[in-house]
């Protein structure tokens, strides 16, 4: 349940609210999409988050913690503590091959009095082409 991979970083980032699967995917770099909902599925068979499905084109599905969800939260606060105790240097590998801190990270709060946090946009969405071609 909780010895996958990505287990316990989708529930860090799913504890500020509901995210969308892009979402968690942009925040949880290099993971697959594949094994993001792969994941995602698992965990919501195990009753620790909650898939809500709005509809529409394109698809708006969000996923949040359930109550049970909720209960891993003090084991990775935990784990943060743990790792700054350490003196864990990872955060600062991250910022200077990838440009900026992860989103949970505690050095966010330095800077964002420093500089903003880059921000990621989306790649266009190609339009559709509906025409049709005859041999």
């Amino acid at each position: 349940m909780i010895g996958d991979k990505w287990t316990l970083l989708v529930a860090r980032d799913l504890a500020s609210g509901p995210r969308r699967t892009m979402e968690l995917h942009t925040g949880l770099f290099p993971i697959s999409s594949r094994t993001l909902v792969a994941r995602l599925r698992d965990m919501e068979k195990d009753q620790l988050i909650k898939r809500t499905d709005f509809g529409g084109n394109p698809p708006h599905i969000e996923y949040s913690l359930t109550e049970r969800g909720l209960l891993l939260l003090p084991m990775v606060d935990a784990l943060r503590v743990l790792g700054q105790s350490l003196d864990c240097t990872q955060c600062e590998d991250r910022k200077k091959h990838l440009g900026f801190y992860c989103e949970a990270c505690p050095n966010n709060i330095e800077l964002t009095r420093l500089e903003p946090m880059p921000q990621t946009v989306p790649a266009p969405r190609r339009q559709r082409d509906d025409s049709i071609v005859l041999l």
